[in-house]
């Protein structure tokens, strides 16, 4: 698989101000996202973590270890021209939440999806004016549309960073309340990733964890702390 990484071809790795904004300089030369725009970040702050993340590579660029670069070429590339279309996928979610569907049994898993998913329903009906319906099983339920149209309208509220780590967080948990909460200030990252496994650890609770189960989880767990971490530095001024 090394064989398929680009070699660093670069010495120096900085953030540096360009007429067009905060930009990470490679060799004083700025980056461009794979779609060949250019890597235009809304703050020091957020410009130096990613310009570390590219200084940081050694002889090959290894892009998995670059989690601030992949989301902010996104933002650029994705959300920023595909607005419309990612405001849809993600109200398309707010039908569908995880935390909206409970477990018909056993009845210890229905008792901890109450108490720990509960109060985050609370809170979007309270905070968002947003209340869903919560159902049993798997048969689907449909949700008022006065809280999809509230839910929508905070969405489209969201500048372009927030907005790329709300659809990172979803898109890791399957559960768009989880990502608002997390965007709110309501969880952190590491409470956003354990609220959105519980129905898996619970299984592994019972019956154990293979290898595969475990890479995949720790995936989404960064995946979930890298958008966390896009957000606290985007939200930096300056």
């Amino acid at each position: 698989m090394s064989l398929n990484l680009p070699r660093r071809f670069y010495r120096a790795a900085s953030a540096g101000i360009t007429p067009d904004g905060f930009a990470i300089l490679l060799d004083g030369r700025p980056v461009r996202t794979p779609a060949g725009r250019p890597l235009l970040l809304p703050g020091r702050a957020l410009a130096e973590a990613i310009a570390a993340e590219w200084e940081a590579q050694g002889e090959l660029i290894r892009p998995p270890t670059m989690p601030l670069t992949q989301l902010a070429s996104t933002a650029l590339d994705r959300v920023g021209p595909e607005r419309p279309a990612i405001l849809g996928q993600l109200i398309a979610y707010a039908g569908t939440d995880l935390l909206c569907y409970r477990a018909d049994h056993p009845a210890d898993l229905r008792a901890r999806q109450e108490r720990d998913w509960q109060p985050l329903l609370d809170w979007a009906a309270e905070r968002l004016a947003a209340p869903l319906v919560v159902t049993a099983g798997l048969l689907a339920v449909s949700q008022p549309a006065a809280a999809i149209e509230a839910l929508a309208a905070h969405l489209d509220r969201q500048d372009l960073w927030t907005l790329t780590a709300i659809q990172a967080v979803t898109a890791a948990t399957g559960s768009l309340l989880l990502a608002l909460a997390l965007a709110e200030g309501r969880i952190d990252a590491a409470a956003a990733w354990t609220l959105s496994a519980l129905d898996e650890t619970y299984q592994i609770e019972q019956w154990g964890e293979d290898a595969e189960a475990t890479a995949r989880r720790t995936a989404l767990e960064a995946d979930i702390a890298a958008a966390a971490r896009l957000l606290a530095l985007a939200a930096q001024p300056g």
